[in-house]
């Protein structure tokens, strides 16, 4: 069950209208590393998780997310400060103007619609959450492109809380991972001889040392209990 509270997460304004970054912004609502992306994913992972805090956790940040696709479309709104007029930007995509009304759209920023193929559930753990690093840190990096591309310090503001959330999700997934990290894929393959042995296919080696690092590594048998 979910809650609406009345408020956004963080405060969002802007400085004055720009309805082109508008549409950029469009990326981290309906994109491939947007919010709608990350909420769905974290949701959808956590039906079938058994580990309660782990469960716990992955729905928690799923509705944080919910609560960020808010405020990057109230950030989009605040943006277009126009009336419905392809003409009032000069480059972006259409779709705002003849089918959405400007309403911010789960679309990306070219005007693709947003898909459920975005979203990584595999039933495994360990792979969930490494895939669930990889999207923070990635949303990270769009929030990183965007942020230097807008000198409007409300937005600036509110894209520097986004990032740093993305940040803080990431820390704890990282830290979930490590302590399942012995679990499921983890446990049950990649303990042969094979997942150490290292082959150098570069002649001379750039750097030796991932050699000297595979044989100092033991090999234990893998466990199918």
């Amino acid at each position: 069950m979910f809650k609406h509270e009345k408020q956004l997460f963080h405060p969002v304004d802007v400085e004055g209208p720009n309805p082109q970054y508008a549409v950029l912004m469009q990326e981290q609502l309906g994109g491939a590393n947007g919010e709608m992306k990350a909420a769905m994913q974290y949701m959808s992972q956590s039906f079938r998780v058994k580990d309660p805090q782990i469960k716990d956790l992955f729905l928690d940040i799923a509705a944080e997310e919910l609560g960020h696709m808010e405020m990057v479309a109230q950030t989009i709104n605040l943006l277009n400060g126009h009336d419905v007029d392809a003409a009032a930007v000069k480059a972006g995509e259409i779709q705002s103007h003849v089918i959405l009304g400007l309403n911010p759209g789960l679309i990306n920023s070219s005007g693709y619609s947003w898909t459920a193929d975005y979203v990584t559930v595999t039933g495994d753990l360990c792979a969930d959450l490494l895939a669930n690093i990889a999207s923070e840190q990635r949303a990270k990096v769009v929030y990183e492109y965007l942020y230097r591309q807008i000198e409007d310090k409300k937005v600036r503001e509110t894209i520097d809380f986004l990032l740093n959330r993305e940040e803080a999700h990431n820390a704890m997934f990282r830290e979930a991972f490590n302590m399942v990290q012995e679990s499921g894929s983890n446990r049950d393959f990649g303990t042969t001889q094979a997942a150490k042995m290292y082959f150098s296919m570069s002649e001379p080696s750039p750097n030796p040392d991932f050699k000297k690092v595979f044989e100092r590594n033991g090999v234990n048998p893998p466990s199918f209990n």
